[in-house]
C-alpha cells in the first residue's frame, strides 16, 4: 500500500498574503517573489484513488482545483471520500460550507467539536443524507479510507476564538485540539497543525515517528506584537513559537524524528523567506512546508 500526504494549504488562518496585511512577507507574495499560500490543511490517498482532506479550509475549493488527483473523475463525483477535523478553528472548519453540492462523504471529528458545529445552524447546508457525521473516540484506532489506521489524540492547545468567555484556559489538553497519527505498516506520521506546547507526553508520542508536520505559526512568541500586526503572543493563541525556550524547534529537535515539516505558518513568519530564521530550521533537519508538497510512503518502506 501506498500513502501519500499532500500539504493543501501551508499557511495559517489568513494565508499568504493576507488580505488586509501589507507585512514584508505579503507584500512579496503580491508582487510574485514569494509563493501565494493558501490556509492549512492535509490531504491523505491511499494507492492514488480514495483521498483524505484532514481540516476544511476556506481555501478549500482553490486547494482542490490546483490539485488534479482531486478532480472529478466522473460527471458529479469526488476522490474526497473523508474529511476529518483537528480543531473548531475557523480556517479549519469553514471550507465546510464549499462542501455543500450534495457530494458523499464521512465527516469526522472528536465529539465535542461535532457538538459545537451542530449547535451553528449554518452548517445544516451539510445534507445528511449525503454526509454522515462521525464521532472519533481520542485514542482509538478508526478507518477513514480503507488500510488507513487512524487515531486522534489531545494536545495543549485551547477552545476556537469564537467559543473564548473571558481568559480561556491555555495548554488544556481536550477534544477541542487533537493531532492526528497515520499508521503505515510499520511507519507512523503525525500531523499536528495546531498546538500550545510540546509537553513530555506529546513528546514520548511523537518520539520515533517517520514524519511529522507540526504547528509553526510563528517565529518568536511576541512576534505580531512587535511588528504591529496583533496584540497576542503565539501562545496566547494557543500555538507554540518556533525558538527560544521551550519552542517547538528546542523540543522537537530533541526527539529521533525522521522527517520534520512546519505547517500552519503565519504571514508574518520569518521562515518564508531565506534569512537566519530558516536557515536555522534547516541546519536542525526542519523543513518550511508549502501548498502543493508531497511525501509518499510505502508499506514495509523505512
Amino acid at each position: 500500500m501506498t500513502v501519500r500526504f499532500l500539504v493543501l494549504g501551508a499557511a495559517a488562518g489568513g494565508g499568504l498574503p493576507q488580505w488586509n496585511c501589507r507585512c514584508a512577507n505579503c507584500a512579496a507574495a503580491r508582487k510574485g517573489i514569494l509563493a501565494s499560500q493558501t490556509q492549512s490543511s492535509l490531504a491523505v490517498g491511499v494507492d492514488g484513488r480514495a483521498w483524505l482532506v484532514v481540516d476544511a479550509s476556506p481555501d478549500i475549493r482553490q486547494q482542490l482545483r490546483d490539485q488534479a488527483v482531486l478532480w472529478p473523475p466522473e460527471l458529479r463525483d469526488s476522490p474526497v471520500k473523508s474529511v476529518l477535523l483537528t480543531s473548531g478553528d475557523v480556517d479549519h472548519v469553514a471550507g465546510l460550507l464549499t462542501l455543500r453540492e450534495k457530494q458523499s462523504f464521512q465527516l469526522l471529528a472528536a465529539r465535542a467539536l461535532l457538538e459545537t458545529l451542530g449547535q451553528n445552524p449554518i452548517f445544516g447546508v451539510l445534507d445528511p443524507l449525503h454526509v454522515q457525521q462521525n464521532p472519533v473516540e481520542l485514542d482509538t484506532p478508526f478507518f477513514p479510507l480503507d488500510g488507513l489506521e487512524t487515531t486522534l489524540f489531545a494536545v495543549p492547545g485551547k477552545v476556537p476564538l469564537y467559543l473564548e468567555k473571558g481568559v480561556p484556559e491555555l495548554g488544556a489538553e481536550t477534544e477541542q485540539t487533537v493531532g492526528v497519527e497515520f499508521r503505515i505498516g510499520p511507519q507512523r506520521v503525525y500531523y499536528i497543525p495546531g498546538c500550545g506546547a510540546v509537553s513530555a507526553a506529546l513528546g514520548d508520542r511523537i518520539a520515533g515517528a517517520d514524519l511529522l508536520f507540526f504547528d509553526g505559526t510563528v517565529f518568536t512568541d511576541d512576534e505580531m506584537i512587535r511588528m504591529g500586526t496583533g496584540q497576542k503572543t503565539g501562545r496566547r493563541m494557543g500555538h507554540v513559537p518556533i525558538s527560544g525556550p521551550g519552542g517547538s524547534l528546542e523540543a522537537l529537535s530533541r526527539l529521533p524524528i525522521g522527517r520534520c515539516i512546519y505547517i500552519h505558518i503565519n504571514n508574518t513568519n520569518p521562515v518564508w523567506q531565506a534569512g537566519p530564521e530558516r536557515a536555522q530550521l534547516e541546519r536542525n533537519g526542519f523543513a518550511v512546508g508549502y501548498d502543493g508538497m508531497e511525501v509518499t510512503l510505502a508499506t514495509g518502506s523505512r
